[in-house]
């Protein structure tokens, strides 16, 4: 596996990480037993940073992958770079809750469901308007005093609320969605962080699903998972969008790779970006996206990405308030 300098952090990482919101309740139902033997494989691979939140089911995604990565927590503690996020309160009526109190509560709790006295990047999971910057920044500085968390990041911050943490203390990381369908990054936010070498992790690279492979015009999603009532994954936009995937999967095949390979790939070619976080349930498709990281786009295939893709309904993800 690949790995990189995460940035201004310092932290060296594997370019595929895992990520857990597919295991907080929002995703549907899971096979948990094959998603604690998908963490362990991706360990195994290389993989070394692991992104969760306390928003992902109330800390039940934590708690999964403390208990997976129970054994190497404790004997081998730094192979293992824990990300965790903070700040949203959700089904409640402030749903984002950037307030000191409420972020040193969460990480006490983050703490408790990993299993760890240390978390080695803390996010602030969306920017709060109600609070301050500086309390929030302080406050995360303080943490890392104490030594409950060893780095500071943010998670879809736009520049003017970068801007206003990074004049409280530096901004070490920055999560965003980033893929095919989902590019809006690119226009102000990407090359801001790359200004201040911020690290930057994509999340979502497959789309939410859509760049899987895995979807066909008659899928149809459980009420349990937030895709039922997103606008991208209904109707027209839906069957749109899946017949640009088919023309996706057909330029993979020319090149021996699967469509999510595909997609995993164009994200690492972007400027600027260091980490794709990839969502797994089972070992083989973390194994798939871990190879994604050693294929290489040319200049004339990202050319002929953006011609395929010209035609696309945006895919946008879930905010604390609810699909969009």
């Amino acid at each position: 596996m690949r790995t990189t300098t995460l940035g201004r952090s310092g932290l060296d990482v594997s370019r595929v990480a895992y990520g857990t919101w597919q295991l907080g309740g929002d995703w549907g139902d899971f096979d948990e037993s094959a998603v604690i033997e998908a963490i362990r494989s991706a360990h195994d691979l290389g993989i070394n940073l692991f992104d969760t939140a306390q928003g992902y089911g109330f800390g039940s995604a934590e708690e999964l992958l403390g208990r997976a990565l129970r054994s190497t927590l404790r004997t081998d503690r730094d192979s293992v770079v824990l990300a965790s996020k903070g700040g949203i309160n959700p089904n409640s009526e402030r749903t984002r809750d950037a307030r000191a109190g409420f972020l040193r509560a969460g990480v006490e709790a983050s703490l408790r469901a990993l299993g760890v006295d240390h978390i080695d990047l803390y996010q602030v999971h969306w920017p709060d308007p109600a609070t301050p910057a500086e309390e929030t920044a302080t406050a995360l500085q303080r943490m890392v005093d104490e030594g409950k968390i060893r780095h500071v990041g943010v998670s879809n911050y736009g520049v003017a609320e970068l801007t206003a943490f990074e004049a409280v203390r530096p901004v070490e990381t920055l999560q965003s969605p980033l893929h095919l369908f989902q590019r809006e990054v690119q226009d102000e936010i990407l090359p801001y962080a790359r200004g201040l070498d911020i690290g930057f992790l994509a999340y979502s690279p497959l789309g939410s699903g859509m760049l899987s492979g895995a979807l066909n015009p008659s899928t149809r999603f459980p009420e349990s998972d937030w895709r039922a009532d997103a606008t991208a994954f209904i109707g027209d936009s839906f069957a749109r969008n899946l017949a640009i995937v088919d023309d996706l999967a057909a330029f993979a095949a020319r090149r021996s790779m699967t469509v999510a390979q595909l997609a995993v790939a164009w994200v690492l070619a972007q400027e600027g970006v260091h980490v794709a976080i990839v969502g797994a349930r089972r070992p083989a498709n973390i194994q798939a996206a871990a190879e994604a990281a050693d294929l290489t786009l040319t200049d004339e295939d990202l050319t002929e990405l953006d011609k395929i893709t010209a035609g696309a309904v945006p895919v946008l993800g879930a905010t604390p308030e609810g699909p969009r």
